[in-house]
């Protein structure tokens, strides 16, 4: 699909609009005093619903290449709200655990995270939702398959 010069490209919206979304991340951890990224967010979030992942199964959900997740969770290691483990059984095998301080960060920081997506859906309805989701996993995949 060409674009008029007055049309700006899709990734002008999708970059636009995840910058915003992460701009508003960002500023409410600063005004909660806990000094968190987005992207550690998504982790201690992943972490809280589905605990003792692999580094892999994490940087799958997050869409994060290997070395960019494992610098994630070394940050969160260091601040004592992961942790990692060795598998009992094959001792290749890591799983990232979530500690008590990283429950403890996640419950103060949840509610205050839901505030802000729950913005991002101010004046729009359910079927706006739907219609969005369709459209970016129709954008993905048409990316994502070869």
């Amino acid at each position: 699909m060409t674009t008029s010069p007055d049309e700006k490209p899709v990734g002008y919206f999708l970059v636009r609009t995840a910058r915003v979304v992460k701009l508003a991340f960002h500023q409410a951890f600063k005004e909660m005093d806990i000094n968190i990224t987005p992207e550690q967010w998504v982790i201690l979030e992943r972490l809280h619903i589905e605990n003792d992942q692999s580094q892999k199964e994490l940087a799958s959900e997050s869409f994060k290449n290997a070395p960019t997740i494992s610098r994630i969770i070394d940050v969160l290691c260091k601040k004592g709200w992961t942790e990692r483990i060795t598998d009992d059984k094959d001792r290749r095998l890591i799983h990232v655990h979530l500690t008590t301080t990283g429950s403890k960060i996640v419950e103060k920081i949840a509610d205050r995270a839901e505030v802000i997506r729950k913005q991002g859906w101010k004046n729009l309805s359910k079927e706006d939702y739907n219609t969005f989701v369709r459209i970016m996993n129709q954008v993905f995949d048409n990316y994502d398959t070869p």
